[in-house]
């Protein structure tokens, strides 16, 4: 017999479903992955925005005089 029918049979209806990341935890595998994937690009998305407030603040403030602000 092989590994996937013994493995069938000891899990019954369970078969195929996606497993738990933890058994106490009802998070599917895959949505642990889209939260990665989601938490990783607003990561990048905040990296890129202060990225972006520091250039105008750095460069383009000065440029039009906003210097005795700063």
């Amino acid at each position: 017999m092989g590994d996937s029918k013994r493995r069938k049979e000891i899990l019954g209806d369970q078969y195929g479903q996606e497993e738990n990341v933890y058994p106490w935890l009802p998070l599917k595998k895959s949505q642990a992955q889209k939260f990665v994937q989601w938490t990783t690009q607003g990561a990048w998305i905040g990296i890129g925005a202060l990225v972006a407030y520091w250039v105008i603040v750095r460069f383009i403030g000065p440029a039009f005089g906003w210097w005795e602000v700063i």
